[in-house]
């Protein structure tokens, strides 16, 4: 058992190595709004990684569901995310050192951060494909092995995405309004680039069945 929780905590490092624009969302959401905006991002995330990860391991029926409907969940994420792209993209930026505490603004980023993953059907591919992996290094695990394995990768994304949030919190007052604007215009350009790859891989995919 500990020999799976440390086995997770490792591969959940590793993972959270991997970039996208969530990490520049999140970056750019800790420098611009606060620490406290950048983890309530990061639960968004982590909220809807356990949800397909959930759906992985245990919804085959879902799993059904979602190869079905496919393609609108897709065009409405694709939607969902070239909306975000293109406001990043050209969002004006004006820094606010004053970190905020309303709740409601807190709850925004967090499913700011659900949406942006939820909607993207191949978050669930990457969930499958990790799950692959594992399986095949450790073979097939019971039920009482996947909560602390998969437990402990999930905790360990949300804790290193929370440390992301901490040190872009940190140096943000040595971050002048301008690196920010090129940080937004590079995370807006990551996530249309990504929503219309989504698109493209959608259209070709579907054409091929």
């Amino acid at each position: 058992m500990l020999e799976l929780i440390i086995s997770g905590i490792g591969l959940g490092i590793v993972l959270s190595f991997l970039t996208g624009p969530v990490f520049f969302a999140l970056i750019k959401t800790s420098i611009e709004k606060g620490f406290a905006a950048g983890v309530a991002l990061a639960g968004g995330v982590v909220v809807s990684d356990f949800i397909y990860m959930t759906i992985t391991l245990f919804g085959t029926s879902l799993l059904s569901f979602e190869s079905t409907y496919r393609i609108p969940i897709g065009i409405v994420g694709s939607v969902i995310l070239l909306s975000i792209g293109f406001y990043y993209l050209f969002k004006k930026v004006k820094i606010n050192y004053t970190q905020e505490s309303s709740r409601i603004k807190h709850a925004g980023y967090f499913f700011k951060g659900f949406f942006m993953c939820i909607f993207n059907p191949f978050i669930l591919l990457y969930w499958v494909s990790v799950s692959s992996g594992v399986y095949s290094i450790y073979g097939e695990l019971t039920s009482q092995q996947i909560i602390p394995f998969f437990g402990s990768i999930l905790i360990t994304l949300f804790g290193m995405d929370t440390l992301k949030a901490y040190f872009a919190y940190k140096m943000r007052y040595k971050i002048k309004e301008k690196t920010i604007q090129n940080l937004n215009k590079i995370a807006g350009v990551l996530i249309i680039i990504f929503a219309f790859k989504l698109i493209y891989n959608l259209v070709v995919g579907h054409s091929l069945i």
